[in-house]
Protein backbone atom coordinates (compact mmCIF):
# COMPACT_ATOMS: atom_id res chain seq x y z
CA UNK A 1 0.00 0.00 0.00
CA UNK A 2 1.12 3.51 -0.79
CA UNK A 3 0.95 5.37 2.53
CA UNK A 4 1.41 8.90 1.18
CA UNK A 5 -0.78 11.23 -0.85
CA UNK A 6 -4.10 9.68 0.21
CA UNK A 7 -7.33 11.22 1.45
CA UNK A 8 -8.46 9.19 4.45
CA UNK A 9 -11.56 9.13 6.64
CA UNK A 10 -10.99 7.72 10.14
CA UNK A 11 -13.89 6.93 12.45
CA UNK A 12 -13.40 7.19 16.19
CA UNK A 13 -10.56 9.61 15.69
CA UNK A 14 -10.66 11.64 18.90
CA UNK A 15 -8.42 9.35 20.98
CA UNK A 16 -6.55 6.06 21.07
CA UNK A 17 -5.90 4.20 17.85
CA UNK A 18 -7.91 6.61 15.70
CA UNK A 19 -5.95 9.66 16.79
CA UNK A 20 -2.74 7.64 16.55
CA UNK A 21 -3.51 6.79 12.93
CA UNK A 22 -4.47 10.38 12.15
CA UNK A 23 -1.33 11.98 13.60
CA UNK A 24 0.95 9.47 11.85
CA UNK A 25 -0.79 9.67 8.48
CA UNK A 26 -0.64 13.47 8.53
CA UNK A 27 3.14 13.23 8.95
CA UNK A 28 3.27 11.05 5.84
CA UNK A 29 1.60 13.70 3.69
CA UNK A 30 -1.98 12.48 3.61
CA UNK A 31 -5.21 14.45 3.95
CA UNK A 32 -6.97 13.14 7.05
CA UNK A 33 -10.57 13.56 8.16
CA UNK A 34 -11.59 12.24 11.57
CA UNK A 35 -15.02 11.96 13.14
CA UNK A 36 -16.15 11.42 16.70
CA UNK A 37 -19.00 12.09 19.10
CA UNK A 38 -17.16 14.42 21.49
CA UNK A 39 -17.18 17.99 20.23
CA UNK A 40 -14.77 19.20 22.94
CA UNK A 41 -12.19 16.61 21.86
CA UNK A 42 -12.61 17.54 18.21
CA UNK A 43 -11.97 21.19 19.04
CA UNK A 44 -8.83 20.30 21.00
CA UNK A 45 -7.54 18.23 18.10
CA UNK A 46 -8.22 21.04 15.63
CA UNK A 47 -5.97 23.30 17.71
CA UNK A 48 -3.22 20.73 18.23
CA UNK A 49 -3.35 19.30 14.70
CA UNK A 50 -4.68 22.03 12.38
CA UNK A 51 -3.91 19.82 9.37
CA UNK A 52 -6.55 17.31 10.50
CA UNK A 53 -10.13 17.98 9.42
CA UNK A 54 -12.70 17.15 12.09
CA UNK A 55 -16.40 16.32 11.88
CA UNK A 56 -18.81 15.61 14.72
CA UNK A 57 -20.69 12.40 14.02
CA UNK A 58 -22.20 9.54 16.01
CA UNK A 59 -21.70 6.64 13.65
CA UNK A 60 -24.02 4.40 15.67
CA UNK A 61 -26.89 6.38 14.10
CA UNK A 62 -27.98 5.58 10.52
CA UNK A 63 -28.78 9.18 9.54
CA UNK A 64 -25.48 10.47 10.92
CA UNK A 65 -23.53 7.89 8.92
CA UNK A 66 -25.27 9.01 5.74
CA UNK A 67 -24.69 12.67 6.59
CA UNK A 68 -21.01 12.00 7.32
CA UNK A 69 -20.48 10.31 3.96
CA UNK A 70 -22.38 13.00 2.02
CA UNK A 71 -20.41 15.77 3.72
CA UNK A 72 -17.08 14.01 3.25
CA UNK A 73 -17.59 13.35 -0.45
CA UNK A 74 -18.81 16.94 -1.01
CA UNK A 75 -15.72 18.41 0.65
CA UNK A 76 -13.17 15.70 -0.19
CA UNK A 77 -14.11 14.11 -3.53
CA UNK A 78 -10.63 12.60 -3.70
CA UNK A 79 -11.34 10.34 -0.72
CA UNK A 80 -9.71 6.99 -1.43
CA UNK A 81 -9.47 5.31 1.95
CA UNK A 82 -11.50 4.68 5.10
CA UNK A 83 -10.30 3.30 8.42
CA UNK A 84 -13.24 1.80 10.32
CA UNK A 85 -11.81 2.23 13.80
CA UNK A 86 -14.59 3.46 16.13
CA UNK A 87 -15.59 1.02 18.84
CA UNK A 88 -17.03 0.76 22.33
CA UNK A 89 -16.72 -2.01 24.90
CA UNK A 90 -19.13 -2.97 27.68
CA UNK A 91 -19.53 -6.06 29.85
CA UNK A 92 -23.27 -6.59 29.91
CA UNK A 93 -24.51 -9.51 32.06
CA UNK A 94 -26.23 -12.26 30.11
CA UNK A 95 -29.31 -12.32 32.33
CA UNK A 96 -32.49 -10.36 33.02
CA UNK A 97 -30.45 -7.32 34.08
CA UNK A 98 -28.95 -6.87 30.60
CA UNK A 99 -29.38 -3.32 29.30
CA UNK A 100 -30.50 -3.99 25.75
CA UNK A 101 -30.06 -0.34 24.74
CA UNK A 102 -26.35 -0.57 25.55
CA UNK A 103 -26.08 -3.85 23.68
CA UNK A 104 -27.70 -2.23 20.67
CA UNK A 105 -25.34 0.74 20.79
CA UNK A 106 -22.33 -1.58 20.98
CA UNK A 107 -23.53 -3.65 18.04
CA UNK A 108 -24.41 -0.57 16.01
CA UNK A 109 -21.07 1.13 16.68
CA UNK A 110 -18.77 -1.87 16.31
CA UNK A 111 -20.53 -3.92 13.66
CA UNK A 112 -23.39 -2.21 11.83
CA UNK A 113 -21.60 1.11 11.30
CA UNK A 114 -18.50 -0.29 9.52
CA UNK A 115 -20.69 -2.44 7.29
CA UNK A 116 -22.93 0.50 6.39
CA UNK A 117 -20.01 2.87 5.78
CA UNK A 118 -18.42 0.31 3.47
CA UNK A 119 -21.70 0.01 1.60
CA UNK A 120 -22.06 3.79 1.28
CA UNK A 121 -18.49 4.29 0.03
CA UNK A 122 -17.69 1.24 -2.08
CA UNK A 123 -18.92 2.60 -5.41
CA UNK A 124 -17.02 5.84 -4.85
CA UNK A 125 -13.83 4.03 -3.89
CA UNK A 126 -13.92 1.83 -6.99
CA UNK A 127 -12.96 4.83 -9.09
CA UNK A 128 -9.98 5.89 -6.98
CA UNK A 129 -6.28 5.08 -7.20
CA UNK A 130 -4.79 3.21 -4.22
CA UNK A 131 -8.30 2.72 -2.80
CA UNK A 132 -8.53 0.81 0.45
CA UNK A 133 -10.89 -0.15 3.24
CA UNK A 134 -9.14 -0.83 6.55
CA UNK A 135 -11.26 -2.51 9.21
CA UNK A 136 -10.01 -2.66 12.80
CA UNK A 137 -11.06 -5.90 14.48
CA UNK A 138 -9.36 -7.34 17.58
CA UNK A 139 -7.43 -10.33 18.80
CA UNK A 140 -10.63 -11.00 20.74
CA UNK A 141 -12.32 -11.75 17.42
CA UNK A 142 -10.41 -15.04 17.49
CA UNK A 143 -10.33 -15.74 21.24
CA UNK A 144 -13.14 -14.10 23.22
CA UNK A 145 -12.94 -12.85 26.76
CA UNK A 146 -16.05 -14.42 28.24
CA UNK A 147 -16.93 -11.38 30.35
CA UNK A 148 -17.06 -9.23 27.18
CA UNK A 149 -19.36 -11.40 25.06
CA UNK A 150 -20.96 -8.65 22.97
CA UNK A 151 -17.74 -6.82 22.16
CA UNK A 152 -15.98 -10.03 21.16
CA UNK A 153 -18.90 -11.13 19.02
CA UNK A 154 -18.96 -7.81 17.15
CA UNK A 155 -15.24 -8.08 16.42
CA UNK A 156 -15.63 -11.70 15.27
CA UNK A 157 -18.35 -10.40 12.97
CA UNK A 158 -16.03 -7.73 11.58
CA UNK A 159 -13.39 -10.38 10.90
CA UNK A 160 -15.89 -12.53 9.00
CA UNK A 161 -17.36 -9.55 7.14
CA UNK A 162 -13.89 -8.39 6.09
CA UNK A 163 -13.06 -11.81 4.63
CA UNK A 164 -16.25 -11.69 2.56
CA UNK A 165 -15.78 -8.07 1.51
CA UNK A 166 -12.21 -8.71 0.38
CA UNK A 167 -13.45 -11.55 -1.82
CA UNK A 168 -16.37 -9.56 -3.21
CA UNK A 169 -14.13 -6.62 -4.13
CA UNK A 170 -11.21 -8.71 -5.40
CA UNK A 171 -11.53 -7.41 -8.99
CA UNK A 172 -12.70 -3.88 -8.15
CA UNK A 173 -9.38 -2.21 -7.40
CA UNK A 174 -10.42 -1.64 -3.78
CA UNK A 175 -8.13 -3.48 -1.39
CA UNK A 176 -9.59 -4.61 1.92
CA UNK A 177 -7.39 -4.86 5.00
CA UNK A 178 -8.02 -6.13 8.51
CA UNK A 179 -5.87 -4.91 11.38
CA UNK A 180 -6.02 -7.18 14.43
CA UNK A 181 -4.87 -5.27 17.53
CA UNK A 182 -3.75 -6.83 20.79
CA UNK A 183 -4.54 -5.03 24.05
CA UNK A 184 -3.46 -1.42 23.47
CA UNK A 185 -3.20 1.28 26.13
CA UNK A 186 -6.27 3.37 25.17
CA UNK A 187 -9.54 4.58 26.70
CA UNK A 188 -11.44 1.56 25.34
CA UNK A 189 -13.81 0.22 27.97
CA UNK A 190 -13.38 3.26 30.21
CA UNK A 191 -17.13 3.43 30.85
CA UNK A 192 -17.14 -0.03 32.46
CA UNK A 193 -14.18 0.60 34.79
CA UNK A 194 -14.70 1.89 38.32
CA UNK A 195 -11.75 4.25 37.90
CA UNK A 196 -12.41 6.25 34.74
CA UNK A 197 -8.77 7.34 34.57
CA UNK A 198 -7.50 3.75 34.55
CA UNK A 199 -5.88 2.72 31.26
CA UNK A 200 -6.84 -0.29 29.18
CA UNK A 201 -3.33 -1.67 29.52
CA UNK A 202 -1.35 -3.35 26.76
CA UNK A 203 1.20 -1.98 24.31
CA UNK A 204 1.48 1.74 23.63
CA UNK A 205 -0.45 3.37 20.82
CA UNK A 206 2.85 4.44 19.24
CA UNK A 207 4.11 0.85 19.13
CA UNK A 208 0.83 -0.35 17.67
CA UNK A 209 0.81 2.34 14.97
CA UNK A 210 4.43 1.65 14.03
CA UNK A 211 3.82 -2.08 13.60
CA UNK A 212 0.56 -1.47 11.74
CA UNK A 213 2.14 0.94 9.26
CA UNK A 214 4.84 -1.60 8.52
CA UNK A 215 2.23 -4.31 7.92
CA UNK A 216 0.22 -2.06 5.59
CA UNK A 217 3.33 -1.12 3.63
CA UNK A 218 3.87 -4.86 3.04
CA UNK A 219 0.25 -5.30 1.86
CA UNK A 220 -0.44 -7.65 4.75
CA UNK A 221 -4.18 -7.97 4.28
CA UNK A 222 -4.85 -9.60 7.66
CA UNK A 223 -2.30 -8.10 10.02
CA UNK A 224 -2.26 -9.41 13.57
CA UNK A 225 -0.17 -7.11 15.73
CA UNK A 226 1.91 -8.16 18.73
CA UNK A 227 0.26 -10.68 21.05
CA UNK A 228 -2.77 -10.85 18.75
CA UNK A 229 -0.69 -13.24 16.64
CA UNK A 230 -0.99 -15.87 19.38
CA UNK A 231 -4.72 -15.21 19.73
CA UNK A 232 -5.21 -15.88 16.03
CA UNK A 233 -2.92 -18.90 15.79
CA UNK A 234 -3.36 -20.66 19.17
CA UNK A 235 -7.07 -20.22 19.81
CA UNK A 236 -7.80 -23.09 22.21
CA UNK A 237 -4.69 -22.55 24.34
CA UNK A 238 -5.23 -18.79 24.54
CA UNK A 239 -8.92 -19.16 25.40
CA UNK A 240 -8.04 -21.17 28.51
CA UNK A 241 -5.34 -18.66 29.48
CA UNK A 242 -7.52 -15.57 28.98
CA UNK A 243 -10.55 -17.00 30.75
CA UNK A 244 -8.99 -18.58 33.86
Amino acid sequence: MKLTGNTILITGGTSGLGLGFASELIKLGNKVIICGRREDRLKEISVKYPEITTRKSDISVDSERRSLVDWTLDHFPGLNMIINNAGIQTNQPINIQMDLSKVQQEVDTNFVAPIHLCALLTDHLKGKENAAIINISSGLAFVPLAFLPIYCATKAGIHSFTLSLRYLLRESGVRVFEIVPPAVDTELGRDRRTDGAQSHGGISVDEFIKDTMEALSRDEFEAAIGSAINLREKKELMFSILNK
